[in-house]
């Protein structure tokens, strides 16, 4: 093991009891900013939970999350047959459970169109609650985060509602609210197996008293359709997320020829702050990378969509070399920490307003040390 990787477990273990560095962090977003003008604390949201410690959409990865100072909780959301929201990062689960170990659902293993690419596996709308319930997480990239896979097998696909208890409670035993930023996940998909997330999305914020303007949630989707749709019917705020590159299945799937490059053109951006309240840009729309793959200089993005009102929460900031500009990489070794604080700073500066994190303990540290405390 490195040092640096030495270094991020033993900040994962003092998160767990919660030190007093890490818990003075995480209550600076609470903080609105002190003078006119004056730039508010960016938030930090657990990618998926804290995946640079847990296999991801686990219980205990998001509870990590949230004890290491994350913000936010972002749960991907998937549709079982019996339409219950549960977190998974695809419908495809072959690579995020242990479900090829269990001969009762060989059968199940099937070849699908996801979003127009042939997709081989077993789907969460081929099972019921109950049938995923016998399932346990795996670690989905264990080649990068072996330390991961000694978890696997130990816990359960979570549905959304358990989410939802799971914050309410670490909110009280944290003293300070736990936000969840839910992802739906496919929806054109969902929508065309008869299963669409959104109905049961805003059921469930309804029955537990989210979907008010002032609930610590936000709801995003790589798709456009789907927003506009939420935005008649939620009070929280949306998100658009966009990639570096592709465009909006549900604009494929119309015949639009609009890509994410145009949704995040100053033009584009106009239009998404008609129905949202962010964009979730992939980070490399923000700050470039070079020829060499090097962190090169900030893009317009951060301007133009505080142009016209809208925040910016980048993804995936994650400590591995693998994810970082080579520039920041510490050697060869993939799995091995870079200098993730040196990415983060770079985005700090170009203004963000958030970011989506694999390590939510490095941002928590990075923030506070890139906004300090009057």
């Amino acid at each position: 093991m490195t040092v640096a990787r030495m270094l991020g477990v033993a900040v994962s273990a003092l998160a767990l009891v919660g030190t007093a560095a890490l818990s003075s962090a995480a209550a600076a977003p609470e903080q609105a900013a002190g003078r006119p003008g004056e730039r508010a604390t960016p938030l930090v949201i657990g990618h998926r939970g804290a995946s640079g410690y847990r296999p991801e959409h686990t219980l205990a990865g998001y509870e990590l999350a949230a004890r290491m100072g994350a913000d936010f909780i972002e749960p991907d959301l998937v549709s079982t047959k019996d339409g219950v929201l549960v977190a998974r990062h695809e419908p495809e689960i072959g690579g995020t459970t242990d479900v090829a170990a269990h001969p009762e659902f060989a059968g199940r293993r099937t070849t699908k169109d996801l979003d127009g690419v042939a997709v081989t596996g077993w789907f969460t709308e081929d099972f019921t609650l109950a049938e995923l319930k016998t399932l346990r997480a795996t670690e989905r990239i264990p080649d990068v985060r072996q330390e991961n896979t000694i978890h696997n097998g130990r816990h359960q696909v979570p549905t959304l509602q358990e989410v939802i208890d799971l914050k309410n409670r670490l909110s009280r035993e944290l003293g300070r609210e736990v936000g969840i930023y839910p992802e739906t996940k496919h929806p054109t998909y969902f929508q065309r197996q008869g299963l669409a997330l959104e109905p049961e999305l805003v059921r469930v914020l309804n029955r537990n008293g989210l979907n008010r303007r002032n609930a610590k949630v936000f709801v995003q989707s790589f798709e456009v359709a789907n927003l506009k749709a939420l935005h008649r019917e939620l009070r929280v705020p949306l998100v658009q997320l966009t990639s570096a590159s592709g465009a909006p299945y549900d604009f494929v799937a119309a015949g639009d020829e609009r890509t994410y490059a145009d949704v995040v053109s100053a033009q584009g951006l106009k239009e998404v702050s008609t129905y949202a309240d962010g964009v979730g840009p992939d980070k490399n729309q923000v700050v470039a990378r070079d020829a060499a793959g090097n962190l090169a200089q900030p893009t317009r993005l951060v301007a133009d969509a505080h142009a016209v009102g809208l925040k910016v929460h980048p993804y995936t900031f994650r400590a591995e070399n693998t994810f970082l500009p080579k520039n920041l990489r510490s050697d060869a070794v993939a799995a091995n920490y870079g200098d993730l604080f040196a990415e983060l700073s770079a985005f700090w500066k170009a203004g963000v307003d958030g970011v989506f994190s694999d390590n939510p303990d490095i941002a928590v540290a990075s923030r506070a040390e890139n906004f300090p405390r009057a």
